[in-house]
């Protein structure tokens, strides 16, 4: 598990590409290739080079959503949503090699990753962020505290990755809750100088 997650996402400045490129140059070993509404075509036109920056850079490639391209893109996992695949049918596909996250925002959704056997939960909002639509109630670090305080309770060891609307200066206060991980994509994409930014993240989770 990578401590920092990068996000794609595309705006006037990069592409869904380019902003991945970005991020593996600063040092970010975690790219999770997300093109919502995306046709399966374009995200195999994007999957392919971003599979070869990720072995390049020696980074963990992970695709959004679609368990049916993860090996198509010989990826190295998927993440699923809460409308999407259940955990333990694409286990069934993928195997027991391949890293499969889930999205959770409730205790209850945690509980339901871990006895699906998920590797690792992507948990948030911690804020508004306007990168995703149908956004579940923001956390902040109350919420996330609570999660982490229950799941230590009741004995649930996933790593517990925070994303949604997170700035470099929420980092160090998310890691010494205990956070296992962050997950950005705005944050790096709307700095002036990318690349630069993922380094200065990096120094904070550290």
């Amino acid at each position: 598990m990578k401590a920092l997650q990068f996000i794609t996402h595309q705006n006037k400045r990069y592409s869904y590409l380019s902003g991945a490129s970005l991020a593996l140059e600063g040092g970010c070993k975690w790219i999770q290739l997300r093109m919502k509404g995306a046709t399966k075509e374009e995200i195999l036109k994007v999957g392919s080079p971003l599979r070869e920056l990720c072995t390049k850079y020696r980074a963990t490639m992970i695709i959004d959503d679609h368990v049916e391209l993860v090996k198509l893109l010989r990826a190295d996992g998927v993440h699923l949503g809460q409308k999407d695949m259940p955990i333990t049918n694409a286990r069934e596909i993928l195997g027991e090699d391949i890293i499969i996250g889930g999205t959770a925002n409730t205790l209850e959704e945690i509980r339901e990753l871990h006895r699906s056997g998920a590797d690792y939960v992507g948990c948030g909002p911690f804020r508004f962020t306007t990168t995703k639509e149908h956004l579940a109630p923001t956390l902040g670090l109350v919420g996330y505290q609570r999660l982490l305080t229950a799941m230590k309770e009741e004995g649930i060891n996933l790593p517990l990755v925070a994303i949604g609307g997170i700035t470099r200066v929420d980092i160090r206060p998310l890691m010494e809750l205990g956070i296992s991980g962050i997950a950005l994509s705005s944050t790096v994409l709307n700095a002036a100088d990318p690349t630069g930014e993922v380094k200065k993240i990096l120094n904070e989770i550290k």
